[in-house]
Formats: structure tokens, C-alpha cells, sequence
């Protein structure tokens, strides 16, 4: 590597300008900061926003872990991994989740909680939950700093009387500390809780929107939902009423990704790559 290009990439200036802006997030929990977003060495909607946050907050003696989609071996995954390996020399990097101190992620929380020494990044394309029933971000502010989503209430019950239930898959409306409502990123509902009441701190940053917020550790995260028609995550129970299970380390207390196979069956694989080679651990001892 160059000795031009600064350690983590981004010079002093940006970093401290994260930093503050993370710091802010964090006293107001849900909160978007703006913030000057760098160009980076790839196109904006990769990742940058994560990113930006890892490279501000890492230090010498972190572990990081990037994770897409729950795999670490995706294509995104690898090429950010190898990105901040090459620009943060002697960084340290792992599959393991309970060897990281900072855990970069992409649509996915890992499965097990995450402990109170982690730091989770969240990388976020569209950070205002609002965007969908009002476009003006200065209107947005407003409906923000008023706790005012009665339009997106309005939009879920929509969704309720058309289809008898609220159909939104990822990017779930989540108040945050009973005041703001974020959008948790496209992580899948089965994901949502574990935001509520985490040990760890969890950031979502959001590089071609310029916005930083953050879930601080043991804060209530509330999925926006009715009393009559409570918040439920995926089910992953069978026609039969049979637990699906992953087909390759059996377990049936994950989230799973469906494929069809070589004979037109659909099969079900953990999300999650390091949670599926634990669990197989733990079974063959």
C-alpha cells in the first residue's frame, strides 16, 4: 500500500467529522445526522455509508467482520473486507462473531445477540421510513421532530384492509426510545427485535443520503404495528405444520434463505454462514 493513502482511508478531518456525528446519533437515539459523505472507491448504493463508519470508528487493535445478505463470502462481503485489509494495515479480520469488535452488515443482524464490546454497522440505502408517504425531506423534519406518522399508520392500515395484514418484509418502520421512527434498513422482520434492548451499540449509515443515526445499546426499538394486528416475524413453518430446517446443519431456529435444487425441490440454508458452520460444530462435536 502507498504511504500517500491515509490508515483507514479517509483523512483525520473525515474521521472526526463521523465521529461527532456518530456521537450525536447516539444522544438521540433514532435521530438522522447529516453528515458530509466522502466519495469512496465505489459506487454509491454499495455500501458507502457503512463503510464510512467502519473506517472512522476502526482501530488497531479491532477485529471486524463483514457480513451480506448473513454470508461472509458474498461478493459485497469479500471485496469490503479486503478493501479495509488493505487500507488499515495489520487490522485484524474474522468469520467468527465472537471474535469481532466491529461487525459490518448488509440486510442482516447475525443470529446470536451480539454482546456489549460489539459495535454493529449497519449499511442503510434509504434511511427515512417517512419517504414513502411524504417526499419533502423538509416536511419529513417536521413530522420527525412532532412525532407526527400518522400517515404512515394510515399507509399500514391501507396495507391491512387490502391484504388482511401488513405485507412490508424488510425495511420495517421501528420507533426508537418511543419517539423516532427509522427504517432499520433492508434487514428481513425476523431481524427487527433484535435491535430492541441490545447490549451492543448498532449504527446505520447511509452514504449517498449523507444521514447517520443510531440504536444505542438497551434502547427500546418498537416495530410500528396495531393492537389488533400485532408485529410477527417470517414464518418459516411448513403447509404441513412441519418446522423447516436448514439442510445443512439441521437447525430450525435461524432465518432461512430458500433454493431450488437439482430436482426441483425447494430447500431451505441458514442465512447466516458463521451460525450455520457453528451449529454443524456443535452437532459433530
Amino acid at each position: 500500500m502507498s504511504s500517500a493513502i491515509n490508515f483507514a482511508f479517509l483523512d483525520e478531518y473525515a474521521k472526526r467529522e463521523i465521529r461527532r456525528s456518530v456521537l450525536k446519533a447516539i444522544c438521540i437515539p433514532g435521530y438522522q445526522v447529516p453528515y458530509s459523505s466522502r466519495e469512496m472507491p465505489m459506487g454509491r448504493g454499495f455500501g458507502t455509508g457503512g463503510l464510512q463508519l467502519t473506517l472512522a470508528l476502526i482501530g488497531e487493535d479491532d477485529c471486524l467482520k463483514v457480513i451480506d445478505q448473513g454470508s461472509d463470502d458474498s461478493v459485497n462481503a469479500v471485496n469490503l473486507r479486503k478493501f479495509v485489509e488493505m487500507t488499515c494495515p495489520g487490522i485484524n479480520t474474522t468469520t467468527r462473531l465472537q471474535e469481532a469488535t466491529l461487525i459490518q452488515s448488509r440486510h442482516r443482524i447475525p443470529e446470536r445477540p451480539l454482546l456489549a464490546h460489539q459495535i454493529l454497522v449497519l449499511q442503510v440505502p434509504y434511511p427515512d421510513a417517512l419517504v414513502i408517504v411524504e417526499p419533502s425531506e423538509e416536511k419529513r423534519k417536521t413530522m420527525h421532530g412532532e412525532a407526527d406518522y400518522s400517515r404512515l399508520l394510515v399507509k399500514l392500515y391501507e396495507d391491512i384492509v387490502k391484504f388482511k395484514e401488513i405485507t412490508i418484509s424488510h425495511r420495517y418502520p421501528t420507533r426508537i426510545n418511543g419517539h423516532y421512527i427509522i427504517d432499520p434498513s433492508p434487514i428481513p422482520r425476523y431481524d427487527v427485535p433484535k435491535l430492541n434492548q441490545s447490549e451492543s451499540l448498532t449504527l446505520l449509515g447511509a452514504g449517498r443520503e449523507k444521514k447517520i443515526y443510531a440504536v444505542p445499546p438497551y434502547c427500546s426499538a418498537e416495530p410500528l404495528a396495531f393492537n389488533d394486528v400485532p408485529f410477527r416475524i417470517e414464518d418459516f413453518t411448513g403447509a404441513n405444520g412441519e418446522r423447516r430446517t436448514c439442510m445443512i446443519c439441521s437447525t430450525s431456529n435461524s432465518f432461512l434463505d430458500e433454493f431450488i435444487d437439482e430436482q426441483g425441490s425447494r430447500v431451505y440454508q441458514c442465512s447466516d454462514s458463521d451460525y450455520c458452520a457453528q451449529q454443524q460444530e456443535c452437532v459433530h462435536g
